[in-house]
């Protein structure tokens, strides 16, 4: 079916929206047919002639007005595109009715989430409706979780073939973070017994894969000699998207693992974070205390561009299979905006554009377009190398 746009960003005027705005401008090819949409004209006017003073082009933007609790809007906005891409969270208080939109309108949906109950639940409510209208919902489309994801992919392809693979990722990062970032973190972390219970409930829905394995299991901190580092297991969404990606494709072997850490220099840092994260857990249980954290940090602000400038990332990953082990790497700037505003506009423009498998349903970012989106990243300039092999 014909639609009004290629691709609609909601949630544009936001920190992270408006960088995605930004990358689209200068990077859209001359065809696409896209537009900025939110709950606020006169925020959507602004940002227009921010992007016009740049590109004169965007001075014609298309502005479409929506709001999560406004379910008419939000089918509308679903109807008129072929994919939205949404940077409103947190998620699971204002996603959901977007992800029904796009399942029933046959719309490939694409987000930045990295809670794991959201993607969970909508797995659960709208994988269904989604398979039978043919839309893709791709969540964790930015720093959450493409490095991991499409670096463990790319990673794969330098392993042999049908043979078992254990691939560890080390992430390693200088960046600070957005009032939406911390919101969301904040969030999910209050939500200990719900993010339990709706993974539970996926795993009554989900068909169980039958003559292969793949996991995503917890590791336990060590040093780890390959690369240098201390590894501290990082419990977030990462692993479980990187082993779904295992579970739909056959070229992850008949028995996959990745373990996710973060990788960390020195051992005082090594021994005091679990620490500090430990504390901060405990305080976002008590509803004053999360909510004064919140308000440390304003919605919809972020880092300055002198700061982000400063920012980088980079996750390591040591491979084994088939009596081969590889060394590879993905490395970038600012992790959590401006490559996640790369990553989430390429994205959307390869689910818009690239020739990709035939799927359908709740598919992770390497399901859904693998190949074409590592060749889009790698001309985007994110680093993807292999750095030794035996």
């Amino acid at each position: 079916m014909e639609r009004q746009y290629d691709i609609v960003l909601y949630g544009a005027t936001g920190f992270v929206g408006t960088l995605t705005a930004e990358y689209l401008a200068a990077h859209a090819p001359q065809e696409c047919r896209w537009a900025l949409a939110g709950r606020d004209l006169r925020k959507l006017e602004a940002l227009r002639e921010r992007l016009a003073a740049v590109d004169p082009e965007c001075a014609t933007l298309p502005l479409v007005l929506a709001d999560s609790s406004d379910p008419l809007s939000l089918r509308a906005l679903a109807e008129s595109a072929r994919v939205v891409a949404t940077t409103v969270g947190p998620y699971i208080w204002y996603g959901e009715g977007l992800v029904a939109a796009c399942a029933e309108a046959g719309t490939d949906y694409v987000d930045l989430t990295g809670e794991p109950e959201f993607v969970d639940s909508m797995y659960v409510r709208h994988d269904a409706r989604a398979r039978e209208t043919g839309a893709r919902l791709v969540h964790a489309a930015g720093f959450d979780s493409v490095p991991n994801d499409i670096g463990v992919y790319f990673t794969v392809k330098q392993l042999p073939e049908g043979v078992p693979l254990r691939i560890d990722g080390f992430v390693r990062t200088h960046a600070s973070f957005s009032g939406g970032t911390f919101a969301s973190a904040l969030t999910a972390m209050s939500r200990g017994p719900q993010v339990l219970r709706a993974a539970q409930d996926r795993r009554r829905h989900e068909p169980r894969l039958v003559g292969r394995r793949a996991r995503g299991p917890v590791g336990a901190p060590h040093f780890s000699r390959e690369t240098g580092l201390w590894a501290l297991p990082l419990p977030l969404i990462d692993p479980q998207v990187v082993a779904r990606s295992a579970a739909a494709l056959p070229r992850y072997g008949p028995d996959f693992r990745y373990r996710h850490f973060a990788g960390v220099r020195r051992l005082p840092t090594a021994l005091g974070a679990p620490v500090g994260a430990g504390a901060v857990l405990a305080l976002a249980q008590l509803p004053p205390v999360r909510n004064w954290l919140m308000s440390r940090v304003a919605a919809g602000s972020g880092p300055s561009q002198e700061r982000r400038s400063r920012s980088w990332f980079v996750t390591r990953f040591v491979g084994e299979g088939g009596g081969r082990r590889v060394f590879t790497e993905v490395s970038g700037g600012d992790p959590g905006y401006d490559e996640t505003a790369k990553m989430f506009a390429e994205s959307a423009l390869s689910l818009a554009f690239d020739d990709l498998p035939q799927t359908a349903g709740q598919v992770t970012t390497a399901v859904a377009m693998g190949d074409a989106l590592l060749a889009r990243l790698q001309a985007a300039g994110l680093r993807f190398r292999v750095a030794d092999a035996r």
